[in-house]
């Protein structure tokens, strides 16, 4: 049985470069379903997702989190996406329904969606403060943007691909991605190497047709440069949101908030953003919830 989504850490030309792969289709046809995006949401969120899930597995604490927050000033407005350092990565789109006509490649036009804005790149690595790294959004295609993020913030050169492909109907064909480090002692012979196979290669989509492993992917993109496969983790899309979760935050609002939440006597409904989940409240729950205060 082949793993559904998983992603690949892998070294290649003898530890000079540090490589990332993932094949995302299932978590990003789960986020479609969840939340009901339009084809060009579908790629920018399948993207972001994508890219996420390899930036937690570079994390080293077990409670490790990273989120990616887009604020662009195109229709879709922004994405938010949440990743562990275990392969699980959750996230929702601020407008899940914009529709525009593909780009000038003929392409889902995730650019013209987002727009101009910023990327922040929000790292709680169990630190007093966590770790924000703030960039202006160079095409708001998101692999360019992080691959901006990594130059610019965390001074590592790399190469970042990601895409997602959809069937006729609208569903998830393929999606998936890699991300490309250098070490700092790469010589220069490896590095016109890989510069060259990179500005040879297809767009990510196409070469998630033609292999849908990480491993193949790796493979499409390091050519005849060696590497090797440290670890495999299992990707998904998950959210740990549940009524009693929400029931404790619930019980942090102030009673004159849980008062005017009763006032109506209907009880109330809340919805998780990231997996678009409603969780109702009774009056009498409402009512619980103020006396445990």
């Amino acid at each position: 049985m082949t793993m559904s989504d998983y992603i690949v850490r892998a070294t290649a030309a003898n530890g000079q470069i540090r490589a990332f792969a993932i094949t995302a289709r299932e978590l990003v046809e789960t986020a479609r379903k969840r939340h009901n995006t339009s084809p060009v949401m579908t790629a920018a969120l399948g993207r972001l997702l994508a890219g996420a899930a390899m930036m937690g597995v570079m994390m080293k604490g077990e409670k490790d989190l990273l989120t990616i927050q887009i604020q662009g000033s195109g229709p879709a407005k922004g994405l938010t996406v949440t990743a562990d350092a275990r392969g699980s990565v959750k996230g929702y789109p601020t407008v899940a329904d914009v529709m525009l006509p593909p780009n000038a490649k003929g392409k889902l036009d995730v650019g013209g969606a987002l727009g101009m804005g910023v990327m922040s790149v929000i790292k709680d690595l169990g630190m007093k403060e966590p770790y924000v790294g703030q960039i202006a959004l160079q095409t708001g295609e998101i692999a360019d943007d992080l691959t901006y993020y990594f130059a610019s913030s965390e001074q590592t050169p790399s190469s970042v691909g990601l895409g997602v492909l959809m069937e006729k109907d609208n569903t998830v064909k393929r999606a998936g991605g890699f991300i490309l480090q250098l070490m700092p002692h790469t010589d220069e012979e490896t590095i016109a190497k890989l510069e060259k196979r990179i500005a040879g290669l297809s767009s990510i989509t196409e070469l998630l047709q033609q292999g849908d492993t990480p491993d193949a992917l790796l493979k499409e993109v390091l050519g005849d440069i060696p590497f090797e496969v440290t670890d495999t983790i299992p990707a998904r899309f998950f959210c740990g949101c549940s009524k009693e979760k929400i029931s404790r935050s619930l019980a942090t609002l102030g009673r004159k908030d849980l008062e005017e939440m009763l006032a109506d006597g209907d009880g109330i409904e809340v919805n998780c953003h990231f997996c678009n989940t409603d969780y109702k409240f009774a009056a009498e729950e409402l009512e619980e919830i103020a006396k445990r205060r």
